[in-house]
């Protein structure tokens, strides 16, 4: 057990699933893993991240869940995380958490051979390079949920700057991105890992089609569908967790997005390894396979 945890009386194992205060109630996965965990003995509690009464040594393990009021407190976040992971064991890690939680990554997966949605990042103080033509994304590097991202087209190029503008002002940095007009009829493919296994896929419907509907202010609505991923698309997310710098057998659960490429091979959107939305109600399987993932890294943490 490593230096700073306690050890701790004979009894069921104690897990804390992480959230956010404005989450409670919003996790659409949290009902079915509860469920799930209880069955397989596990003692549970939900805590909110920041909420400073929490003892975090009293839990084996804290498994990150819906922390989706993150992106304008990362840093706190990440130094968060490091205090958690010395008194209980946190899955994802902090190194994970600090790796992933900020979207420059994917310039780093690209330099690996990840086939990426194409991608700038411009950090205050910068000059803005929008694309040449076709429409576009912009979004902070640091966000969830789709917050403070837009689409644009080619002629909302003033706008476009403007937000980028709005982001830099606040310190942040920005990213963009072509828009892949396929995803308007094709929609996003999200495989989900466990224990880094594929466990199952979901199609996602285009977010950014229309003006998104905000849910409890953290997240845009989706429409989630269930889906079998074509064979590029499999290929595609191994290529992406493979490049991933950690062992993918230890991270408790990942979620891979891709977008149909013109070509037709799938272009990396995000990998999701921090707070994702597993989509665990779409799989009749989904929920005990990752409980059974929890109860091993139990075992493995508090041996």
């Amino acid at each position: 057990m490593p230096a700073g945890r306690q050890s701790r009386a004979p009894g069921p194992p104690r897990v804390a699933l992480v959230t956010a205060a404005e989450a409670v109630g919003l996790d659409d996965d949290a009902p079915v893993l509860e469920d799930a965990l209880r069955r397989c003995g596990v003692d549970l509690r939900t805590c909110v991240w920041d909420d400073e009464a929490v003892d975090w040594s009293a839990s084996d393990l804290a498994v990150l869940r819906s922390t989706w009021d993150y992106p304008r407190r990362r840093a706190a976040f990440v130094r968060w995380a490091t205090r958690v992971d010395a008194v209980a064991a946190l899955r994802n890690r902090p190194a994970v958490v600090a790796w992933n939680s900020d979207k420059r990554y994917l310039l780093e997966l690209a330099d690996r051979g990840v086939a990426i949605v194409p991608s700038t990042v411009h950090a205050p103080g910068d000059e803005i390079t929008l694309p040449a033509e076709g429409g576009f994304v912009i979004k902070p590097t640091v966000s969830a949920g789709s917050q403070d991202t837009a689409r644009y087209a080619a002629e909302e190029r003033v706008l476009a700057l403007a937000h980028a503008g709005r982001l830099h002002a606040q310190g942040r940095d920005v990213l963009i991105q072509p828009y892949v007009e396929r995803v308007d009829d094709d929609g996003e493919t999200a495989l989900v890992y466990v224990g880094g296994s594929f466990s199952h896929a979901v199609r996602k419907g285009p977010i950014l089609a229309g003006v998104p509907e905000t849910v409890g202010g953290l997240f845009a609505a989706e429409q989630i569908d269930p889906r079998s991923p074509r064979e590029c698309e499999r290929a595609a997310a191994e290529a992406a967790l493979d490049a991933v710098p950690f062992d993918r057998a230890d991270l408790l659960y990942a979620r891979v997005d891709l977008l149909p490429g013109r070509d037709g091979w799938p272009l990396l959107l995000e990998v999701e390894l921090v707070e994702p939305s597993l989509f665990l109600r779409f799989h009749e399987a989904a929920a005990d396979r990752l409980a059974s993932a929890i109860t091993r890294c139990l075992a493995t943490v508090m041996s």
